[in-house]
């Protein structure tokens, strides 16, 4: 149980509202920032505005998956208020306090450093990826069926990057009947691709792999699909960039060749907002319990 922690939770998507039910249902006290247009009411939860809150109570502050961008504002699709999380907000809250979000970003990881405060990137963790990526790969095949002519089974599929995501991208397409290459750069990647039943090939090598490629699908955070690989691409090629934006794709020079290119991160969110709220409750839920716990061992 949560009983007396108090929580902000600042702005998000439909996964908050999962988020919010769970802590409320375990006793924690929910102040809502960004949600006055949520007809849903939470008992034990409260909409503020963000001057209204008493930071200086708050024993962790949850924000959406993207966290902020680089003005420390927060999207939120249940109010149009500007909210931003700045570095004077940050540093009213107690020592103890603990921030969360799925992601970071330079202006966020200023804002801890300079507050001394804890930041938790929950897509950091390993069981989030794990569990996050089975509906990213469901909204995968579906892009690729709402965008393309022809059926997965038997079509050539490139992945980019052999991490949880790549993964299981590159299994469930290869189960559908696709013949699926995978890049990575690291030998122990490579070798598991190969284990896999998988074609493996060193990126180095992207620009000859794509030649004959009928979906590209990049997992990797980086500059990766650039000119001189789109180039190589068949003109029916669909790239499907699951990167967190700006995504690892050049999608101006893939406009001006004529291929389709999707930039798609946070499609758990988007195809199943239910289940990744689920996924993001429970963990947020054993770590709060965590916090609360440690901090009684404290007082003792």
């Amino acid at each position: 149980m949560l009983t007396g922690m108090q929580i902000a939770v600042l702005g998000g998507d439909a996964r908050q509202l999962e988020i919010i039910r769970k802590l409320t249902e375990l006793d924690a006290k929910i102040s809502l920032v960004g949600f006055e247009q949520l007809d849903h009411a939470f008992t034990g939860a409260s909409k503020e505005k963000l001057g209204e809150i008493d930071f200086s109570i708050m024993d962790a502050i949850i924000l959406p998956v993207p966290g902020t961008n680089l003005q420390g504002e927060i999207d939120t699709i249940f109010s149009n208020e500007k909210i931003c999380l700045t570095e004077d907000i940050v540093s009213q809250t107690p020592q103890h306090c603990t921030i969360y979000s799925g992601i970071s970003n330079k202006y966020l990881d200023n804002v801890v450093n300079s507050t001394n405060r804890k930041l938790v990137q929950l897509f950091e963790r390993d069981d989030v990826a794990i569990y996050n990526s089975i509906p990213t790969v469901e909204g995968t095949i579906m892009m690729a069926i709402q965008h393309t002519d022809f059926t997965i089974h038997g079509s050539s599929i490139v992945v980019l990057g052999l991490g949880r995501v790549g993964m299981s991208v590159a299994r469930t397409f290869s189960n559908l009947g696709a013949k699926v290459k995978v890049g990575a750069r690291k030998s122990e990647h490579l070798a598991r691709i190969t284990e896999m039943g998988l074609e493996a090939f060193h990126l180095d090598h992207l620009p000859k792999e794509v030649e004959s490629c009928d979906i590209c699908i990049n997992t990797i955070p980086t500059s990766i699909i650039k000119a001189n690989v789109i180039a190589k691409m068949p003109p029916h090629t669909l790239i499907i960039d699951l990167a967190s934006k700006p995504g690892g794709t050049d999608f101006r020079y893939a406009e001006k060749r004529g291929i389709k290119a999707l930039l798609a991160p946070g499609l758990p969110g988007i195809v199943a907002p239910k289940t990744a709220g689920q996924i993001l409750a429970n963990v947020l839920a054993q770590l709060l319990e965590g916090d609360l716990d440690s901090g009684k061992e404290s007082l003792s």
